[in-house]
């Protein structure tokens, strides 16, 4: 059917019912030639797909933000190629919505070897729990790789918003937590046996590259959402370079060199939740305005998919798990820097120091009020079981009564009818 329509087209030129600018060859040129544009320019936009691969059967990932976003995809790819994935996640596991996700991720990657483990990131208590309960393990822990892909926006024009603990929340998040995991989990990492790849995968942002310095506090009166993201993410750069050197300098005792990396990667501009939160200004109206020109995102922002393709490349390139750590990875590339800060001790340094004064101090205040909250929930207990105590007496008190006052009319009856 199709091939007598196309000759009879090239011979006789198109049937009657085709309309006059579909006839005409320069409209037709130009129509093929802005679709061919416009479908060049959407690849440009959606970036590199990795053409790495690796056998991943066997290997423990630990994976913040692995529910949502960046985050899920990576999990996804990583546990269709058999990898045993550990998500760290704010919610319980007994958390219907956690259980059913993960419930699915099994069915959809025919990978079982998927579990979370209940970790708040806007907790320095939380974290610690976690940590050293992993560490804590004899012989050590299966490790290969650490991706952290959790991360939190505040909206333009939103306030500074700060966690229970006192600390602003996208310096937690994003950078203090990571700082605060990492550290805890060291002895873990530098554990793992000489022939295991062990990568520790950092996404990050172009956004550092507008960053305020680091050597000199973001004080309230000058924080913007703007300034304080990328001062975050600046900052868990800044430490990742250190953290490579950190783990350099340590000595196996087999006398072999480490064999764990720091690969920093930049996803590029991805439709995200913390990217839509962004653009919405996490506003109803702007959530509308998203909505209805949401062709224009669609456009110009990678999916998930291929947000998560220059981390799935970290993840899988044998060259990476060779040489130096501390690399920075985009569309699947390796680049340079674009800040000096990123690669400066003496930045890192004052960075380290203050991070661990912080920690300290804010974990020493945190565990006075948990002494005090203990000490509160005792005495409501035990104020509550004097309470029931005293109940019980009475109600055996007025067991009593009634039973004498019974006692009483028993033997009032008694007298009057020995009487009759």
């Amino acid at each position: 059917m199709p091939i007598p329509f196309l000759y009879d087209t090239l011979t006789n030129g198109p049937p009657a019912w085709v309309p006059g600018w579909a006839r005409d060859p320069w409209t037709l040129f130009q129509i093929v030639a802005v679709a061919g544009f416009l479908y060049l320019l959407k690849r440009y936009f959606s970036g590199t797909a990795t053409a790495a691969e690796r056998k991943m059967h066997g290997r423990v990932v630990m994976i913040t933000g692995g529910t949502s976003g960046i985050g899920a995809a990576v999990t996804r790819n990583l546990a269709e190629r058999g990898a045993q994935i550990v998500l760290l996640t704010h919610l319980p596991p007994s958390n219907p919505f956690l259980a059913d996700y993960i419930g699915e991720l099994r069915q959809q990657t025919k990978n079982q070897m998927i579990y979370a483990e209940q970790v708040d990131l806007a907790s320095l208590h939380s974290i610690r729990k976690f940590a050293t309960k992993w560490i804590d393990n004899a012989p050590p822990r299966r490790l290969d790789m650490l991706i952290l892909c959790a991360a939190t926006v505040t909206p333009p024009g939103g306030q500074r918003i700060e966690t229970e603990e006192g600390i602003e929340e996208m310096w937690m998040v994003n950078y203090l937590a990571n700082f605060h995991l990492l550290g805890i989990l060291s002895p873990a990492l530098r554990a793992q046996p000489f022939d295991r790849d062990v990568r520790i995968i950092i996404p990050t942002c172009f956004s550092y590259i507008r960053s305020p310095s680091l050597n000199n506090a973001l004080v309230k009166k000058e924080w913007t959402p703007a300034k304080a993201y990328a001062r975050s993410k600046l900052a868990l750069m800044v430490f990742g370079q250190a953290y490579q050197k950190h783990l350099d300098a340590y000595k196996r005792p087999d006398q072999l060199p480490m064999n764990s990396r720091v690969i920093f990667v930049d996803p590029g501009f991805t439709r995200t939740p913390g990217m839509r939160r962004w653009l919405t200004r996490g506003s109803l109206w702007g959530l509308a305005i998203y909505l209805c020109s949401y062709l224009v995102p669609w456009f110009v922002l990678k999916s998930p998919e291929m947000g998560a393709q220059s981390i799935l490349h970290a993840a899988m390139d044998p060259r990476l798990g060779m040489g130096p750590g501390g690399k920075l990875i985009k569309e699947c590339s390796e680049v340079d820097f674009a800040r000096m800060e990123v690669k400066d001790e003496e930045v890192a340094k004052k960075l380290w120091e203050a991070s661990d004064k912080l920690i300290e101090k804010t974990e020493k205040e945190q565990a006075a009020l948990r002494v005090l909250e203990k000490k509160k929930q005792e005495l409501k207990e035990k104020e509550k079981k004097e309470a029931e105590k005293a109940e019980e007496i009475d109600a055996l008190i007025d067991t009593i009564k009634k039973g004498k006052e019974a006692e009483k009319k028993t033997s009032r009856r008694k007298g009057k009818k020995t009487s009759s």
